[in-house]
């Protein structure tokens, strides 16, 4: 692996140590993000800096480095700025070397995802595009049936962005929306309630990554699980953000949600507007944004069909049994309405 590492090594130019220390960051951590980002090991003697990766990845290093090195030159009358976080992302964002080497695994149908218990393979081609979707955009909706791999492939891609230190954390969450059972007569207190709505999350982390990894990551905050409702109010830097069924979500709680995402985030929003279980008067949040944001382009939208349910066969035939009998009662009414 290490003949295909490059090593750079360059001088910012003037050596100013005031500028030097903006540029680096509190504690070195806008060095940090662009090692963690770029995939880089960077080291430097007061002005004299070396890189070493993958030598795209070096090259966009180094003129990333430069570029912000320009931005802390002072104003003036004023002292040197301070190098905020969001510019480094920024000027991460800029280069495109991250949405180059997307689109080459993209390209390159690298649609297995490897974790440490094993290898995760798309079953389906629709599965495979789903893959490449997320990889290729910061949000990615993955709507259809029960049964299609939405959620499960969204977790095994936050867990591989996790383990090639793409993001800092996993927050996975979903609404605690009653399915015909009221809450409070479950046993337990709040978080013992809202658990059993949680568990698909936990049981597809689980395999992936193993109970006492999962358990370690659980307690260093690293990954997180929890309602949607507790969402409200935070700004998520630097973290895959999994929001599951979301047709049980308000039109309020989409908006509140998708406006979380903060930088160097992605999201997947998986659901099956199928299966929508608020009270009669409350429209569905992904239903609106589906009309509301289809014409975005920086957004993806992937759809699933019944061919592409994974579970036992005769899912799919259910499946596909209630598709066409929705289908005959919009025909009924329609006709009806037509009268």
């Amino acid at each position: 692996m290490t003949k295909n590492l490059k090593t750079l090594e360059f001088n910012l130019e003037p050596a100013d140590s005031k500028r030097l220390a903006s540029l680096f960051g509190p504690f070195d951590d806008n060095l940090r993000q662009i090692e963690r980002r770029l995939g880089l090991e960077i080291t430097y003697h007061n002005e004299h800096i070396t890189l070493v990766g993958q030598p795209t990845h070096a090259e966009a290093g180094q003129s990333i480095l430069k570029q912000l090195y320009v931005d802390t030159q002072p104003m003036k009358g004023h002292g040197v700025p301070d190098l905020e976080p969001e510019q480094v992302h920024l000027a991460i964002k800029e280069s495109g070397v991250l949405e180059q080497a997307q689109e080459t695994r993209y390209h390159e149908k690298q649609t297995t995802i490897t974790t440490k218990r094993g290898v995760i393979k798309p079953r389906t081609p629709n599965q495979a595009d789903y893959i490449g979707r997320i990889l290729n955009h910061d949000v990615t909706f993955g709507i259809g049936p029960a049964g299609t791999g939405k959620t499960y492939l969204a977790v095994a891609c936050a867990v591989d962005a996790l383990e090639r230190q793409e993001v800092r954390r996993i927050l996975l969450t979903r609404p605690a929306v009653e399915a015909g059972e009221k809450l409070g007569f479950l046993p337990g207190d709040l978080s013992q309630k809202v658990d059993p709505y949680l568990r698909p999350l936990y049981d597809a982390l689980f395999e992936m990554l193993g109970f006492e990894r999962v358990e370690k990551l659980i307690e260093r905050s690293v990954i997180e699980i929890a309602p949607l409702a507790y969402m409200r109010g935070r700004t998520l830097n630097d973290a895959f953000i999994i929001l599951d069924e979301s047709q049980n979500t308000t039109t309020e709680q989409m908006k509140m949600f998708l406006t979380r995402i903060g930088f160097n985030s992605k999201a997947v929003i998986t659901g099956d507007i199928t299966q929508i279980d608020l009270p009669r008067h409350q429209s569905s949040g992904l239903r609106h944004a589906i009309r509301v944001l289809r014409d975005v382009d920086s957004l993806s939208f992937h759809f699933f069909k019944s061919a592409d349910v994974v579970r036992h066969p005769v899912v799919a035939e259910i499946v596909e049994a209630y598709e066409a009998f929705d289908q005959s009662q919009r025909r009924d009414n329609q006709q009806q309405d037509d009268r």
